[in-house]
């Protein structure tokens, strides 16, 4: 019996996203089954697009805007969605949260009413700018998500969101964790050196890294790390450096901010990249004091890297922790001296919190890809109507 058509709309289908990579990995489960998969995105994988089932569909950025880029997507996913039905009303559709008006699966990265965008800094243009593509995204939130037949959540919380802020039933909203990129493992111990050369540490400084945009919205926290770093580079016994990843406007006042405080030489901002393996990989710790955080892939990756985090007690990827490592989540993502008293913990424990966590990982990594795209296509077919 011939298998009815998917059509997947997203950003994205490739390696260099958290959340391009985790489409991909459903796109490409579904080819495995043999299935005929219509691709609508920004970017996909030559492998993925080469393959005869699949049919793509790429759109382009307006000007390499991302807000314009999304119109055109939900425009272009929409209208595939509409023909490939027509032919095989049996077809299912996967979107992404608001990226496309479609009502059949919607796969929740993010819930926009639980933290708007916003740009609480910056030019005056850029804070009306945010306020008015907020104002948008909310209304669009509104209608698109109740409309669902089956929404899927990347954790509990993200799940509560939404059932709670619209109204759902509980049976149509479902959790399936981010799978594990199998990149990211405990590197070897030539990997990890040949890692920690590349950012000039020594054998014996430890390396915190952070990563996240650094825009002027606050969500990801850097700020409070800032401030409780501050007071830890005037110890004498904290010889520990930090490498910030993720690019965003606010960039440059930052770097500003660490050569006005004498900090050149403590912390580095190496901006957007796409290989985090490499600094996890010369990591000894990853801090995360986000304000809002449906999951963290960053968490995720670090600590299938067999690198500790510290992170928020609200993120998503928290409600996986287990007891024993209650010390390392931050009950207010404000609180620096919550958070500078954490770090000088871990920096008289460094071996024994990495013993810690280890079974963690190893958790962690047992959830592949593969087996987070199976989880979907279960509860779809169990649940999706």
């Amino acid at each position: 019996m011939r298998k009815a058509p998917w059509v997947l709309v997203a950003g994205g289908f490739h390696q260099a996203g958290g959340m391009d990579r985790l489409n991909a990995a459903l796109a490409r489960e579904l080819v495995g089954r043999g299935t005929r998969v219509h691709l609508v995105a920004h970017r996909i994988e030559s492998d993925l697009a080469a393959d005869p089932l699949v049919t793509t569909h790429v759109v382009g950025k307006s000007g390499g805007s991302f807000f314009l880029g999304q119109r055109l997507i939900d425009q272009k996913g929409r209208a595939v969605a509409a023909q490939v039905v027509s032919n095989d009303p049996s077809a299912r559709v996967v979107v992404n949260g608001v990226n496309c008006d479609w009502p059949d699966i919607n796969w929740v990265h993010f819930v926009n009413h639980a933290w708007p965008a916003r740009a609480d800094e910056g030019p005056a243009w850029l804070r009306a700018k945010s306020r008015y593509e907020a104002s948008l995204t909310l209304r669009r939130e509104r209608r698109i998500l109740p409309r669902a037949r089956l929404l899927i959540a990347n954790s509990n919380g993200t799940r509560r969101e939404v059932i709670e802020r619209f109204g759902l039933p509980v049976d149509r909203v479902v959790t399936v964790y981010p799978g594990n990129d199998e990149r990211y493992a405990s590197p070897s111990p030539e990997s990890r050196a040949a890692a920690r050369a590349s950012f000039g540490v020594s054998d014996g400084q430890p390396l915190v890294a952070f990563v996240g945009a650094l825009g002027y919205d606050p969500r990801k926290g850097f700020a409070t790390l800032w401030k409780a770093w501050q007071r830890l580079c005037r110890r004498k016994d904290w010889t520990a450096v930090l490498v910030a990843a993720g690019g965003g406007r606010a960039v440059p006042r930052w770097q500003r901010n660490i050569s006005e405080a004498g900090l050149a030489d403590r912390v580095r901002m190496i901006g957007f990249t796409d290989d985090i393996a490499t600094l996890l990989a010369a990591a000894d710790l990853l801090v995360s004091p986000v304000f809002y955080e449906p999951y963290g892939l960053n968490v995720q990756e670090a600590i299938c890297s067999g690198v500790p985090a510290i992170i928020s007690a609200s993120a998503g990827v928290a409600e996986r922790y287990p007891a024993g490592l209650s010390e390392m989540l931050l009950a207010n993502p404000a609180d620096d001296e919550a958070l500078e008293a954490r770090m000088l913990e871990w920096s008289s424990r460094i071996a024994a919190i990495k013993e810690g966590f280890r079974t963690f990982a190893k958790t962690l990594r047992a959830h592949t890809e593969q087996a987070m795209a199976r989880a979907i296509l279960d509860a779809v077919e169990t649940k999706g109507g």
